[in-house]
């Protein structure tokens, strides 16, 4: 019983030492505009269109796409997603940090200019006075939580 009492507190703790080392969003709000299933495809520009463009899906996925308030000094925490997202960035500037960048090095995106998240994780932060929008194009396997907390601090940026 002993023995029992103690693996149950132990797990409990460590439970609440990895909700108190995640990196919650602050000053973002998410709106949902729609998620849609697609089923599996395979899309590639003509060799002479304007646009060089190739994807594919081995199987079904879900497309999401959300729309993110960002209030001055916001950010959205250390987070993952399943695939990429391409982020575009409404008004305002927003500063994404990768996960895995050793220098981590500051990708500030501007109104009307784009993000590719990769999906191994990154944070974005609104270092501005103003607010800023975002709007995501997530790509998720069909039906399943797309955002996967992460640490923090992050061991490259130490924030």
């Amino acid at each position: 019983m002993k023995k029992l009492l103690a693996v149950s507190s132990l797990g409990a703790v460590l439970i609440a030492a990895a909700i108190v080392s995640a990196s919650p969003p602050v000053g973002v709000t998410p709106t949902l505009l729609s998620r849609g299933t697609y089923e599996p495809f395979k899309v590639k520009t003509e060799h002479d269109s304007p646009v060089d463009f190739d994807a594919k899906s081995k199987s079904g996925m879900d497309i999401v796409v959300r729309e993110h308030d960002y209030a001055p000094g916001a950010s959205t925490g250390w987070h993952t997603h399943p695939g990429p997202v391409f982020i575009t960035v409404l008004k305002g500037t927003l500063t994404f940090y990768e996960y895995d960048d050793p220098t981590c090095t500051p990708k500030v995106v501007s109104a009307g200019r784009g993000y590719v998240d990769s999906g191994r994780g990154h944070i974005a932060v609104n270092p501005g006075d103003e607010p800023a929008a975002d709007i995501s194009v997530i790509v998720a396997p069909f039906s399943i939580p797309f955002r996967g907390e992460l640490g923090a601090p992050n061991p490259n940026c130490g924030f």
